[in-house]
C-alpha cells in the first residue's frame, strides 16, 4: 500500500484491446510519415505469480509502421517515451541512441516501446520478466506487428528480452540484450532487497517518499562505480557541526527525482521482478549480441559468460570498459552506437 501519490501518465488515446481492429485504420492514416504516436490498450493476461489480470498497455511509436519494427525496453525506471519528437518534444529516457541520424533512428525503424506494466502503482502483485514479455507480445498483437527486427534492451529490458526471446521466437530475428542476464545474481539481489527495506521503513515513519528516494540512492551507488565516485566528489567536510560528504547532494538530487514520478508500489513490484529473472539460455535460439560492462557490479562478466556459453543460437558478445559501471549503456555514447550500429546492420544483411 503506498502513502505517496502516483504519478500519473497522459494518454493521447484510449483504445481498448478488443476493439483494436475497428480503430486501428484511423491509427494508420497517422499524418506525419516518422512521426510519433501514443496510445493505451485494455488487456488481460495470464500473470506467472497472480493469475488472470486486466492490464493497460501504454505504448509510444516512432517512425512508419511499415518500416521494419524494434522494440526498445530500457531499466525499471524507463518508459515508453524514448526521445523527443515533432509530437512528443519532453525529454526521453535514451536520447543518446534516439533520433534523426542516430542508431535508432524513425527514419529506418519502427520504434515501439511501452511503459513496464505496474509502473503506475495500480498492479500490487507479483510480476514476473516473463509477464512483461507477454505483455509485449499482446501490444504487438494488437498494432499488428508480425515481426520484430530486433528487440533492444538494456538492464531489466535486456532480461524481459531474453523471455521474449524464449517465449516467442516466431516474432524476433534477433536480440540485443545490454547489461542484462538470464538470472539475477544473489550480489545484486541484495542490494536491491536492502532498498526494499528502505521503503518498508519509510513507511513506518509515514514517510514513504523518504524511503523510496533513500532506496532510489542507493540503486545509484549499485549502478556506478568507486572510480566514478573519486574522480567527481573531494573529501568529506563539517558543515554546521555536522560530517557531510561530498556526494550527498547529487544523491538527494537521485532520489527526489525518482519519488516526483514513481510510486513506492511500482518500485516495489518492478525492483521484485528483476529478482524473479529465471531463465534457461537454452531455451533461445534466435542470433543475440550480450553487451557486457566489466566494471558493472549488478551483473558481473562472469554471468554474461554463462548465459553466451548456454545460447544456443549465433552469439556475439561485446565487453565494454567504463567508470560508468551498471549505466555505461546511458553514458558510454559512442561504444553504444557502434554496437548497435553493427547488430542492426546484421539483422538487414540476413533480412535481405
Amino acid at each position: 500500500m503506498s502513502f505517496a501519490p502516483n504519478s500519473a501518465v497522459s494518454v493521447e488515446r484510449h483504445d481498448s484491446y478488443a476493439a483494436y481492429a475497428a480503430s486501428a485504420a484511423a491509427f494508420e492514416r497517422a499524418p506525419t510519415r516518422h512521426g510519433a504516436v501514443r496510445g493505451e490498450l485494455a488487456v488481460e493476461l495470464e500473470l506467472r505469480h497472480a493469475g488472470r489480470r486486466a492490464l493497460r498497455l501504454r505504448y509510444e511509436i516512432q517512425g512508419d509502421r511499415a518500416l521494419p519494427a524494434l522494440f526498445v525496453a530500457g531499466g525499471i525506471s524507463a518508459h515508453r517515451h524514448l526521445a523527443p519528437s515533432r509530437e512528443f518534444g519532453e525529454g526521453g529516457w535514451w536520447e543518446s541512441q534516439v533520433g534523426a541520424g542516430r542508431s535508432l533512428d524513425p527514419a529506418r525503424n519502427c520504434l515501439v516501446s511501452f511503459d513496464w506494466i505496474g509502473s503506475d502503482g495500480t498492479l500490487d502483485v507479483a510480476i514476473d520478466p516473463a509477464d512483461q514479455a507477454d505483455a509485449v507480445a499482446a501490444l504487438l498483437d494488437a498494432l499488428r506487428i508480425e515481426r520484430l527486427q530486433a528487440f533492444v534492451g538494456y538492464s531489466y529490458g535486456a532480461m524481459v528480452g531474453l523471455q521474449f526471446a524464449a517465449r516467442h521466437p516466431q516474432r524476433l530475428d534477433a536480440l540485443v540484450s545490454i547489461s542484462g542476464t538470464h538470472r539475477a545474481h544473489p550480489y545484486a539481489a541484495a542490494w536491491r532487497a536492502l532498498q526494499r527495506r528502505a521503503v518498508a521503513l519509510g513507511a513506518l515513519q509515514c514517510d514513504e517518499a523518504q524511503g523510496l528516494a533513500l532506496a532510489r540512492e542507493l540503486a545509484v551507488l549499485s549502478y556506478r562505480t568507486p572510480e566514478e565516485f573519486a574522480e567527481r566528489f573531494g573529501a568529506a567536510q563539517v558543515v554546521d557541526g555536522r560530517v557531510r560528504v561530498d556526494a550527498e547532494d547529487y544523491l538527494d538530487h537521485c532520489g527526489n527525482k525518482y519519488v516526483a514520478r514513481t510510486s513506492p508500489t511500482a518500485f516495489l513490484r518492478l525492483s521484485e521482478s528483476i529478482d524473479l529473472q529465471q531463465l534457461d539460455p537454452a531455451a533461445i535460439a534466435v542470433p543475440v549480441t550480450v553487451v557486457a560492462v566489466s566494471e558493472d557490479r549488478l551483473i558481473p562478466l562472469s554471468e554474461s559468460y554463462d548465459l553466451i556459453e548456454r545460447l544456443r543460437g549465433e552469439t556475439r558478445l561485446r565487453v565494454l570498459r567504463s567508470i560508468y559501471g551498471h549505466d555505461a549503456c546511458l553514458k558510454e555514447q559512442s561504444q553504444i552506437d557502434t554496437i548497435l550500429r553493427e547488430a542492426l546492420a546484421d539483422c538487414t544483411s540476413a533480412a535481405a
